[in-house]
């Protein structure tokens, strides 16, 4: 984005014309002299100088350097400058800005760091700190500069702009949206704006939000299967599934072998136990992607649903072999090992079920059932109890959200 272009508003100003700014030498008022078409002897006497130039403790020196394009000895010079005048924060800054046109982004973070420490209200230096942060992807690290930088200049859309992507960047995407949004509407027609806007308002799960930024976008590019994918996130998001399954048709229409395209639409299929066609769905991810644990996970749930409890297997083994993480893959293992009689090995997979999601009450369930049939009804009753407590909690939760808050009887 164009706004991400380095603004570099701190820079030492030359103080002296070309024949002073090397403090009277010589070689360089005969280059003045002379001018591009002069000697040849005299521009290889000038490049020797600016080689030799940067051992010298003067900023003119650093920035005649900087002309040159010589930025690594720019570097050396301004290097020299702050060894002999450290308090010298302008020099510092200085320093950072030829650091970062070396992308030594860490270097020069430092540099702006001293600068700022020397003089907080030198100009520009929380923006280019924040910008190194932001291009070392430290991006927690680049807030507050740029927070700082906001607040010197709060029309700025450049440091509104990195302000909301470092956001997203360090995952608070509510904040993200935040500034994004801002920073949005100053660069109306910026696509890859409304994108990260859009995909900022989905993870903090404001999916009014994410619906108008990914219309937006698909009424400029309609044939985007990524956008189609992200819109059907939020509609599903707001319990518009039908319309979720639409949009990802049309995302598998415009380009079927965008990863995880047909499985999104498999899992919406699955959630309105539309099993025939999630399971084809399901199917066409797994060609495209053998290891894609998430579909042979769902696949083999739809298998255990028809009661095809070896294919089932099957697949859950396979997914659980790619990742450990999937509670539908632990539950579907734990309730077929439990039918095999096999309750240890049961026991291990509802165990596993439940840490990564304690609060969902089927796996309470069949931890229960599984007590039971192995003898131990004491516990199963204890698993039985927390059923009805996690059942409780939900409704509890339905009627809160529909009087308002308002769950306390009135005295």
């Amino acid at each position: 984005m164009g706004a991400l272009a380095p603004e570099e508003a701190f820079r030492i100003q030359p103080t002296e014309h070309c024949d002073g700014f090397l403090q009277g030498a010589r070689l360089l008022r005969f280059i003045c002299h002379f001018g591009s078409s002069g000697s040849k002897i005299a521009i290889a006497f000038f490049s020797l100088a600016l080689v030799t130039a940067a051992q010298s403790a003067d900023p003119a020196t650093a920035l005649a350097l900087e002309r040159a394009g010589k930025l690594p000895e720019a570097v050396e010079a301004w290097q020299a400058v702050v060894k002999s005048t450290p308090r010298d924060a302008a020099a510092w800054a200085s320093l950072g800005v030829d650091l970062s046109h070396l992308q030594q982004y860490q270097d020069a973070g430092a540099a702006y760091r001293k600068a700022i420490a020397l003089n907080p209200k030198l100009p520009g230096v929380q923006l280019n700190l924040g910008l190194a942060e932001f291009k070392s992807n430290n991006f927690e690290a680049a807030i507050p500069p740029l927070r700082a930088a906001m607040a010197e200049n709060p029309k700025s859309t450049q440091a509104r702009t990195l302000l909301g992507l470092s956001y997203y960047g360090a995952g608070k995407f509510a904040d993200a949206a935040k500034h994004l949004a801002q920073a949005s509407a100053a660069d109306p027609t910026n696509p890859e704006l409304h994108n990260v806007l859009a995909q900022s308002c989905l993870s903090a799960k404001n999916y009014d939000c994410a619906m108008k930024e990914y219309s937006w976008i698909l009424q400029r590019t309609p044939d985007s299967a990524a956008s189609h994918m992200l819109l059907g996130e939020a509609l599903d998001g707001l319990g518009k599934t039908p319309e979720a399954i639409t949009e990802f048709e049309a995302a598998v229409k415009a380009d079927s072998r965008v990863p995880n395209v047909n499985f999104g639409l498999g899992y919406l299929y699955w959630k309105l136990r539309r099993y025939d066609q999630a399971a084809q769905a399901f199917e066409n991810e797994i060609a495209a992607d053998p290891q894609n644990a998430q579909a042979l996970a769902y696949l083999g749930d739809v298998e255990l649903k028809r009661e095809n409890a070896e294919k089932a297997l099957s697949l859950l083994t396979r997914a659980i072999a790619i990742r450990t993480d999937l509670r539908v893959a632990q539950l579907d293992l734990g309730v077929i090992l439990t039918q095999q009689k096999k309750y240890p090995e049961a026991l291990k997979a509802l165990r596993r079920a439940e840490q990564l999601d304690p609060e969902q009450p089927e796996v309470h369930f069949r931890l229960g059932r599984l007590y039971q049939a192995m003898g131990d009804n004491a516990t199963a009753q204890k698993e039985y109890a927390r059923v009805k407590q996690l059942h409780q909690k939900v409704q509890d939760a339905v009627v809160d959200k529909m009087s308002g808050g308002k769950t306390q009887a009135e005295p």
